[in-house]
């Protein structure tokens, strides 16, 4: 799509939009029930392009992207009416008498940047969230998932008009293209190498913007953990779409004397849940493209392997890895990995770990295994990180009622039910004041008779 079409699609975006229809309630249930319908009448085509894309199974892809797409849905609108009321709060004795409304007004034109690892979920719950506010949406998927980006566009083209919600495709060029337009707000999920120049190109238009990024995060396993417990809940949390989740444990921090239980555990769990062979499982997710495979390999070569490393080059997957004694030194240890390879780090205290921590860069999710309460307290007042879980993994992203979001180099903002709703509204407030009444003391000439009084009031 050239530049011009592009500049085309905001312009015509930003005219429907002044013309006030979708603020309009109704309108915006009814634009989430046709989205919901499409989806659907299509749900079979999107699990095709899933498989297609990444090699995902119908189960999995209904989990992860298609239920959860529905589920916002449904959520959204439930309670779409209660959250665009107008709130109101008292003035406080300062204004009186008068009290303030909060309004929650649409941006305007919203751009969607989205990522390939979960290409569906990831493009259409924002877009769920930025239409439930009111916003018109332009939404540019990922090149790299072409069939999911595909059907994401058949879908949206049959619910909305462009001038409500569109989709760019393409790759470097259309981004940039779309980069230089003026939005009134911008969402992107992906690296946090593209997400430094998306804050960049939006400061020059002072956009504001939401960054959903990743990073290495961090599964702690300590001496009390449950340990055939962990193993299975880290296993799938971790190899889920072959471990390209941005919230996937990276890597874990086991304490010493449970490391080769742990190690043990977490293989006889991926030959439970993968079989003896995970390369011939219909159902283990292959690698997106040729580049993330031939990456993932070099950060294993030389490695000792614990389990796993075979790779089946035609049909990119590679078997799940576990590196029993990697260091800080490791090849897989300097990037986020976004892969099926796991590496094991031992630690002797839990106070070492959370000092450990908060020398590196903030991780979007953090998962603690521990049946030791202080433990826990420690972890979450002591750490930063986006979000997480105990005893467990992934499942606080799966959440409507509660903000996903990141923090530091993980990203910024959240979403997720009325945290997405929030995220694409201006919070305007408005003071209403009667007419005839006055403080007196408000004005200057009468500085010096109200000066205690007013101090009084305002202290």
């Amino acid at each position: 799509m050239q530049k011009e079409d592009i500049a085309k699609i905001v312009a015509e975006q930003r005219a429907f939009f002044a013309t006030g229809i979708t603020r309009d309630i109704s309108y915006r249930l009814g634009a989430l029930a046709a989205l919901r319908g499409s989806i659907q009448q299509h749900e079979a085509e999107i699990l095709e392009a899933l498989r297609q894309d990444l090699g995902k199974s119908s189960l999995e892809s209904y989990m992860f992207e298609v239920g959860i797409v529905l589920s916002e849905i449904t959520y959204v609108m439930k309670h779409l009416r209660g959250w665009a009321k107008p709130k109101r709060y008292s003035g406080g004795l300062s204004v009186l008498p008068a009290y303030n409304r909060v309004y929650s007004d649409p941006y305007g034109c919203v751009l969607i940047i989205s990522p390939w690892n979960y290409p569906f979920g990831l493009s259409l719950t924002p877009v769920i969230d930025a239409i439930a506010a009111g916003n018109c949406v332009v939404v540019k998927p990922s090149n790299y998932s072409k069939h999911v980006s595909q059907v994401i566009e058949t879908i949206l083209t049959e619910c909305f008009e462009p001038t409500l919600a569109a989709v760019v495709q393409g790759g470097r060029d259309e981004n940039t293209a779309l980069l230089e337009q003026r939005f009134d707000y911008i969402f992107f999920t992906g690296s946090p190498a593209v997400g430094h120049i998306v804050m960049e190109k939006a400061a020059q238009h002072l956009t504001p913007v939401t960054l959903e990024l990743g990073g290495k995060s961090p599964c702690i396993v300590d001496a009390t953990a449950d340990i055939p417990l962990a193993a299975k809940r880290i296993v799938w949390g971790k190899l889920a779409n072959a471990g390209q989740t941005c919230i996937a444990p990276d890597y874990v921090l086991v304490q010493r004397e449970v490391k080769e239980p742990l190690i043990q555990a977490l293989k006889a769990e991926i030959t439970a849940q993968f079989g003896d062979n995970p390369l011939s499982a219909p159902y283990y997710p292959a690698i997106i493209n040729e580049h993330h495979f031939r990456r993932l390999l070099g950060l294993i070569e030389g490695e000792e392997l614990a389990c796993g490393g075979q790779y089946d080059e035609a049909a990119r997957k590679i078997a799940p890895v576990i590196l029993p004694n990697a260091t800080e030194q490791s090849k897989a240890m300097q990037e986020e990995i976004f892969g099926p390879i796991l590496p094991i780090l031992a630690f002797d205290d839990i106070e070492d770990v959370i000092a450990r921590l908060e020398q590196l860069e903030l991780p979007l999710a953090l998962y603690l295994f521990t049946r030791d309460k202080r433990t826990e307290k420690r972890v979450i007042a002591l750490t930063r990180f986006g979000g997480g879980c105990i005893n467990d993994t992934l499942m606080h992203s799966l959440s409507h009622t509660v903000p996903f979001g990141g923090v530091g180099q993980s990203g910024m903002g959240g979403y997720h039910g009325k945290a997405g709703f929030d995220t694409f509204t201006h919070k305007k407030t408005m003071l209403i004041r009667h007419i005839g009444l006055d403080h007196e003391m408000r004005f200057i000439h009468n500085q010096q008779k109200y000066e205690k009084l007013v101090k009084m009031i305002l202290k």
